[in-house]
């Protein structure tokens, strides 16, 4: 079976990790969840609370289910896989300072194997130095990671420019996975 990659951490959010998680899946996939260890991770909903009478700038945190890393960063084998998800949440604030998750993606993006990528996701491949030259989108907030990692940052649902595919929150999960989906399929797999 067809392996994707899933690295992942303590606050990822829910709906940028469960729904890809299933959806690909759906498409007869295997999804490894890799972590900084093999080892049951905490998620989290991220969201703007929506009581006009209670003014809130930044989204709101609260614990939300939990997914099981089968697999450690430093045991990841970039042959192993056909793509890679990366979701998104406040996990990729920690883990971009994996060198072995580093050294993953930029393995998987060197053999130009599809990566969708939503969110703060986009802090990995910043810090892998795997975006440069692309156009990207994420959430407006990361727009500086996106830029810091030598991308050129668009506000628009959902972006492919080569083997990347990124969105800017679970809010374009649908068209994200058409996308990454048809990716995988193209190449393949």
């Amino acid at each position: 079976m067809t392996k994707i990659l899933m690295p992942i951490g303590d606050a990822t959010e829910t709906l940028d990790t469960f729904y890809p998680f299933f959806r690909l899946q759906e498409e007869g996939w295997e999804v490894v969840v890799a972590g900084p260890e093999a080892r049951l991770y905490h998620t989290v909903l991220h969201e703007i609370p929506p009581a006009a009478s209670v003014p809130w700038d930044i989204t709101q945190e609260r614990p939300s289910y939990h997914i099981q890393a089968t697999v450690a960063f430093q045991d990841i084998r970039a042959d192993d896989y056909a793509g890679m998800f990366v979701s998104g949440g406040r996990a990729p604030e920690y883990i971009r300072y994996n060198q072995d998750l580093l050294k993953a993606v930029r393995e998987i993006a060197e053999a130009a194997k599809p990566i969708a990528c939503v969110c703060h996701g986009i802090e990995i491949l910043s810090a892998a130095g795997v975006i440069e030259g692309r156009k990207v989108t994420t959430v407006a907030k990361c727009a500086l990671d996106a830029q810091q990692g030598g991308a050129d940052y668009v506000d628009t649902p959902v972006i492919v420019d080569g083997p990347f595919v990124t969105a800017r929150v679970w809010h374009d999960n649908a068209p994200l996975m058409r996308a990454f989906v048809k990716m995988l399929k193209d190449a393949g797999n």
